[in-house]
């Protein structure tokens, strides 16, 4: 095959074989097809896109670049959980072992934050000692034993998809919903997964802005696991305002463990429940959504699902110490106080202001290879429809290193808007797709 040629194809708006993508993939892959041919052809699929077919061929061509974990020893069901992003996102780190400790199989694998969104991977780095990196037969032993892992995708699972993800982060070509969803789908599906339940962000601080791209995105992933096999429910979530109150790496493990101790912030607390009702639902443990918060609730209560994180923590070479003092985790030495200029009602709490701002401190990256300061943050105090006297405190940033401290201060400042009237806050949960 010519390589040129499938370019062209594609380009001038035509369609590839399933022969041809498994061909393309595979090639580049083993390094027969270079970097700026695959570019062009990353972009003439973000042109053009993939139709249901060419779709189909694309995510089973990536899935299969590499290994599929065979998890077929573990006799509880196997259900995962996957976000699109956003700020403040930590709903993986206390949902994983509430399911578990419900007696599901979680095999999640997590990525890393890059831009104004947090990732999953830094904010579990954050407990001294904690490896993400491990190997398909760690990885395979842990679930086993504990019904749950906490990791980084392999070098060996879906290599195709790192290589063009690589690619498509620096050519423009990431916001390409059959590539985004392509991107995703391949590296669950290695999992080898019994369901999975997706939450799609939508609003200013996640990569899908507008609902109709979001329902989009959903229905999308929703068809490839159909296709592929796999029971998939999707929730479209709102990331306008920031989940919970912290937006940083190890603040967001202090929240997490708050929620696992039966507190946290009511947004994050019911985004958990409801997410892993739906997977509890998927692995046939739960007969409806009333049912699975009520096991969510109990083991929490009991518990439980506090002490399968540590089992986990540990079984990772985690510090558990840091669990039951949560103070011994990385902390920024200076704050400054963001407050209200007037009295009035939140009419807005940016995401996007708040997590760029958040960034700036040194809790994001803006380039892959940044470092991450895992003590810095901004605490959000307000919430879109809350009221507040002038004066009061909107965020608090934490910082040790004032360099960026201005333009953190001033995006987060911007990112609060304050109105005479009442609004209503968004929805949590907008819609659902099966």
């Amino acid at each position: 095959m010519s390589f040129v040629s499938l370019i062209e194809t594609k380009r001038d708006g035509g369609r590839l074989t399933a022969d041809d993508i498994d061909w393309l993939i595979t090639e580049y892959s083993a390094d027969r097809i270079p970097d700026y041919q695959m570019s062009s052809m990353l972009m003439a699929v973000f042109k053009e896109g993939l139709d249901a077919e060419e779709l189909a061929a694309w995510t089973d061509a990536m899935l299969h670049s590499g290994d599929v974990l065979d998890f077929s020893h573990v006799g509880a069901p196997k259900i995962d959980k996957h976000s699109t992003g956003g700020v403040g996102d930590k709903a993986s780190i206390p949902l994983a072992p509430t399911v578990a400790a419900c007696g599901i199989a979680v095999p999640m694998m997590s990525g890393r934050g890059l831009g104004h969104t947090g990732g999953t991977l830094d904010k579990l780095e954050t407990i001294p000692g904690f490896r993400t990196a491990l190997d398909p037969p760690e990885f395979s032993a842990i679930l086993e034993t504990h019904g749950m892992v906490l990791a980084g995708q392999s070098e060996t699972l879906v290599p195709a998809d790192r290589r063009m993800y690589a690619l498509r982060d620096v050519t423009g070509t990431v916001p390409s919903i059959p590539l985004i969803s392509s991107s995703i789908m391949s590296k669950k599906l290695a999992e080898g997964l019994d369901g999975l339940v997706l939450d799609v962000k939508v609003g200013s601080g996640a990569f899908m802005q507008e609902l109709d791209r979001a329902r989009e995105l959903a229905t999308t992933m929703v068809g490839i696991g159909r296709n592929h096999g796999t029971t998939v429910t999707a929730l479209i979530t709102d990331m306008s305002q920031p989940l919970g109150r912290e937006v940083g790496n190890a603040s967001e493990i202090r929240e997490s463990i708050e929620v696992l101790r039966g507190g946290g912030p009511a947004d994050l607390v019911e985004i958990v429940y409801r997410l892993g009702a739906e997977m509890l639902i998927l692995g046939g443990i739960a007969a409806d959504l009333d049912n699975g918060r009520a096991r969510m609730a109990a083991v929490i209560a009991s518990g439980a699902a506090f002490e399968k994180f540590a089992d986990v923590v540990a079984a990772q070479g985690g510090d558990i110490a840091v669990l039951d003092d949560p103070s011994l985790l990385a902390s920024a030495s200076k704050r400054h106080l963001v407050t209200a200029a007037r009295s009035g009602f939140v009419v807005e709490a940016d995401a996007l202001g708040i997590g760029v701002g958040a960034m700036r401190l040194g809790a994001g990256r803006a380039k892959k290879d940044d470092v991450i300061d895992p003590g810095v943050g901004t605490t959000v105090h307000a919430d879109v429809g809350d009221e507040v006297d002038a004066g009061a405190i909107l965020a608090t940033l934490a910082y040790n290193d004032d360099t960026h401290l201005a333009a953190a201060i001033e995006l987060t400042e911007n990112a609060f808007q304050i109105a005479d009237g009442p609004v209503e806050a968004p929805p949590l949960i907008y819609e659902e797709v099966r």
